[in-house]
């Protein structure tokens, strides 16, 4: 049996839809108006000249695309050793913390002095701390620059990450633990099996907003010295006088967050709409 729609319900769809397309109109109308509001006064001001000369030179900008894009190769693979590092390390943290038992209240304390040291601490210092400072110890055995700037950024995300999984374990009721306990299960096997799924599903959008603060804050390893999009774009500076290869190496670092922030929208959306009950994922 075929399903045909009411009179009324044909009516209400084409209003929607011309809902719909008046909405899209009116938003394209307004960007247009306001994008050339905007080219106007950024190419009417007295400087614009010089400014285009020094930050938009598209000579430039195509000689140092190539040292700029090799810089970035190591960005992204600093960027995925750290992320993978800085989310093992936070969830560890965050188990500590959420340990019961009195007997464990060292580990605890020493979490708990962890997190607050290091989301205390500027990225900056404590990239310079281990950078410049632990090489300065000339303790045998030292890693490069490189291994010492990802483990600090990997230890100030570490903070980070471990109070949002913190927030995610503490967020299952109370009851989700006693059932487990009920079913036999032990600590680990009921923070493995019941705890920790519901805590990281609940935790993926603010997770996803630290990986992409972490896909900008990877740059500051060139002040440690290695040649990442930075540091290239530096270097291609100093030989021009030019600062437009900082500009390409800004718009790399877009393009290559373009991706984490869309599925970070994604996940946001559809957590929300499974909180509503929304079914239609």
């Amino acid at each position: 049996m075929t399903f045909k729609p009411s009179p009324l319900q044909l009516e209400r769809d084409a209003y929607r839809r011309r809902q719909t397309t008046l909405s899209v109109a009116v938003a394209a109308a307004s960007t247009l108006v306001v994008g050339i509001l905007l080219y106007a006064a950024v190419t009417g001001a007295p400087g614009w000249d010089r400014f285009r000369a020094s930050f938009l030179d598209l000579d430039v900008a195509r000689e140092s695309l190539p040292a700029v894009l090799r810089g970035l190769w190591l960005n992204v693979r600093l960027l995925v050793v750290c992320a993978v590092a800085a989310v093992l390390l936070g969830l560890g943290i965050a188990t500590l913390r959420t340990i019961r038992p009195a007997v464990f209240f060292p580990l605890r304390a020493l979490a708990a002095g962890y997190t607050y040291t290091f989301r205390g601490l500027p990225l900056i210092v404590t990239l310079y701390l281990f950078a410049f400072g632990v090489p300065g110890l000339r303790l045998s055995g030292t890693p490069s620059v490189l291994v010492l700037g990802g483990i600090a950024i990997t230890l100030t995300y570490g903070g980070y990450i471990a109070e949002v999984f913190r927030a995610g374990i503490e967020s299952v009721h109370p009851s989700q633990r006693a059932a487990a306990r009920s079913l036999g299960l032990n600590y680990r096997q009921t923070m493995r099996h019941v705890v920790l799924p519901q805590a990281v599903r609940r935790v993926a959008p603010p997770l996803l907003n630290d990986l992409v603060a972490m896909q900008k804050d990877v740059g500051l390893i060139s002040l440690a010295g290695p040649i990442d999009a930075i540091r290239a774009a530096q270097i291609e500076t100093a030989g021009s006088y030019n600062y437009t290869p900082y500009v390409v190496a800004g718009v790399l670092f877009v393009l290559l967050a373009i991706p984490v922030v869309a599925v970070t929208d994604w996940v946001t959306l559809r957590a929300a709409r499974r909180q509503s009950g929304d079914n239609r994922l």
